[in-house]
C-alpha cells in the first residue's frame, strides 16, 4: 500500500485526509469515528467573531440593564464581567476532542478585524490547539471600501494572530481575489504557513411561493472542485506555503486530483456528512488504490505532478486553454448535429 502520510503547516499527518471545519467536528464521537477511519487530523467548526461579539453585548445588557436599579440590586447581582461567555465553550470542546485523538487539531477563527483574534488565539493555544485555522469569510465590506483596503484589514488580522501565537496559521481564502497569488505572497510575508483553498459562501435562494429567503445550507458537489483545482496547481508553482483543497472532493479519485494539483491536504466535510465520518476509509481506500495503480509509492511522490510548473502543458492551466475548450464544445454539440 503506499505511504500516505504528508507533511502539512510543519505537522506530521498520517494521512491527507482532513476532517474540515463543520458541524460534524462538534461531536467529539464523530470526529474519533473520522481518525479510527483514517483521517490525519481534524479543523474544528468556526469560532464567528460575530458570534463572540453577540453574546458578550447580549449578557452586558442582560446584567447591567438591572445592576444599576437600586444599591440592594448591586449587593445581589454581579456584573457582566463575573459571567463567562463566548470563547469558553469553544475552548471545552477543543480539549474534549484533544482527549479523544491522537492526531493533530486545529481551531478555526472566523473574523474580520484584529481586535480580540489576538487574544481568543492565545486561549486556544493554551488548550492545546496544535495550529489555527484564519478563516477570512467576507461577503462584503463597508460602502465604498475598495478590494485593496479589504485585502489590507485581512493581512492586519493574520499579522496580529501570527505575532500573538507561536502555532502554525493557515489562512481558508474565498476564490473572490483580483490577484491570489499575489496576496498570498502577502500572506507568506505576514507570517501564515499555509493556504487553504477555497471557503465555500453561504449562497441564500429565493422562495418565490412565500416571497422569503431560503436559509437552507446546500452541501458541495465535485463540480465544485475545478476551481479548487486551477488554483492549486498555480500556487504550488508560486509559493512555498502548505496547500490545502476544501470543497468538492467526495472521492478518492477527487482527493488524488488534488494532490496531482499540487494540495499537501484535503480537507472533507459534506461528503461525511452525507456519508457519516466512517466514509474516510472509503475515500482512503480509492486514494491508496489509484496511487498504487499508478505506480506512486507515496502522495508525497504525487503531489504537484500536474501543477502549472510541472504539468507537460502549463497552458491547460492558462488563458490559452480557454479558446481550445470553446472549440472543442463546439465541435461536440449535439444540437448542432441534429439541425
Amino acid at each position: 500500500m503506499p505511504d500516505l502520510s504528508t507533511t502539512w503547516l510543519g505537522l506530521s499527518l498520517k494521512s491527507p485526509l482532513v476532517v474540515a471545519a463543520s458541524p460534524l467536528s462538534r461531536e467529539p464521537d464523530a470526529v474519533a469515528r473520522a481518525v479510527d477511519a483514517g483521517a490525519g487530523a481534524v479543523v474544528m467548526h468556526s469560532l464567528f467573531e460575530e458570534q463572540l461579539t453577540h453574546d458578550q453585548m447580549a449578557a452586558h445588557r442582560f446584567i447591567d440593564a438591572t445592576v444599576d436599579l437600586d444599591a440592594e440590586t448591586q449587593g445581589i447581582r454581579p456584573g457582566a464581567r463575573a459571567f463567562t461567555v463566548g470563547v469558553e465553550p469553544y475552548l471545552r470542546e477543543l480539549e474534549r476532542i484533544k482527549r479523544r485523538v491522537d492526531v493533530p487539531v486545529l481551531a478555526s477563527l472566523n473574523g474580520t478585524t484584529p481586535g480580540g483574534w489576538t487574544r481568543y488565539a492565545k486561549r486556544l493555544e493554551e488548550a492545546g490547539a496544535n495550529a489555527l485555522e484564519l478563516n477570512l469569510y467576507e461577503v462584503g465590506g463597508p460602502e465604498g471600501e475598495t478590494g485593496a483596503a479589504v485585502e489590507a484589514r485581512q493581512l492586519a488580522v493574520v499579522q496580529a494572530v501570527v505575532q500573538a501565537v507561536k502555532l502554525p496559521v493557515t489562512v481558508k481564502l474565498t476564490p473572490f481575489y483580483a490577484a491570489l497569488t499575489a496576496f498570498v505572497r502577502d500572506l507568506e510575508t505576514a507570517g501564515a504557513r499555509g493556504v487553504a483553498v477555497f471557503n465555500r459562501f453561504y449562497q441564500p435562494d429565493i422562495l418565490l411561493d412565500t416571497l422569503d429567503v431560503d436559509r437552507q445550507l446546500v452541501p458541495s458537489t465535485p463540480a465544485e472542485l475545478p476551481l479548487r483545482l486551477h488554483a492549486l496547481a498555480r500556487l504550488s508553482a508560486t509559493t512555498t506555503l502548505s496547500l490545502a483543497c476544501t470543497g468538492g472532493v467526495h472521492s478518492g479519485l477527487d482527493a488524488a486530483k488534488a494532490i496531482l494539483s499540487g494540495a499537501h491536504v484535503v480537507q472533507l466535510a459534506s461528503v461525511l456528512l452525507e456519508h457519516g465520518p466512517q466514509h474516510v476509509a472509503v475515500l482512503q481506500g480509492e486514494l491508496a488504490g489509484w496511487l498504487d495503480g499508478k505506480g506512486y509509492k507515496s502522495s508525497a511522490e504525487a503531489r504537484g505532478v500536474l501543477d502549472l510548473r510541472s504539468a507537460p502543458d502549463p497552458h491547460a492551466w492558462e488563458r490559452l486553454n480557454y479558446t481550445r475548450m470553446l472549440d472543442g464544445w463546439r465541435a461536440r454539440d449535439s444540437w448542432r448535429r441534429k439541425s
